[in-house]
């Protein structure tokens, strides 16, 4: 498969950021690996390899390939508004990402899991495509079978709440109440980068 599976630490510490979460290793040596990785002695990076980063960070953050973000850029070329901010709320309104963001999995990764392994609901019927776009007013639940399962008990304990989501903890239910902004969603994404990258 072609999904990245590797350790996660060694792609954060690449962009200087913990973009799959709070991580200790990261912490500890928040630099490039390598024998070199503090020295940073690495020679000036070009316009096109600061772009090139920047859409690699995002095809990481969200767990996309690079043919599913080249047609979620299509798809927010075509929309009203601005491209960039258009990508990143069609990111956000993936199903995988809102039940990372209800707190229902520890981390995207582990939603993608949850949603494939029919342990969601969309709008009361299984949903087993992480992909599948959210629209505003949709419901999101646990399926009745799952709600103990021990990965989902625990991160609900430590979720975060956003104001574009309504989360019900005891009945593990919750509803995209609208689109978020782009000021709103918390992920540090230059997203004018890509589209440049992608409008050569």
């Amino acid at each position: 498969m072609a999904r990245y599976t590797g350790p996660s630490t060694k792609i954060a510490r690449k962009f200087g950021e913990p973009i799959f979460g709070p991580d200790k290793n990261f912490e500890k040596r928040n630099y490039p690996s390598g024998q070199h990785g503090l020295a940073r002695k690495r020679k000036k990076v070009s316009e096109y390899g600061t772009q090139l980063k920047e859409k690699q960070k995002v095809k990481y953050t969200y767990g996309v390939l690079e043919r599913q973000l080249r047609n979620l850029y299509d798809k927010a070329s075509r929309m009203k508004g601005q491209t960039g901010e258009n990508l990143i709320i069609l990111l956000e309104s993936r199903l995988d990402n809102l039940v990372y963001r209800m707190g229902v999995a520890p981390t995207r990764a582990a939603a993608r899991q949850l949603v494939s392994h029919c342990h969601i609901t969309l709008n009361g019927e299984i949903c087993n495509v992480p992909s599948a776009l959210v629209k505003a007013g949709d419901v999101i639940a646990v399926r009745e079978r799952s709600k103990s399962l021990e990965v989902i008990t625990n991160s609900v304990a430590s979720a975060t709440k956003y104001s574009w989501i309504e989360f019900d903890a005891k009945n593990l239910c919750g509803k995209y109440l609208n689109t978020p902004v782009r000021t709103e969603i918390p992920e540090v994404i230059n997203e004018q980068l890509i589209v440049e990258l992608y409008s050569k």
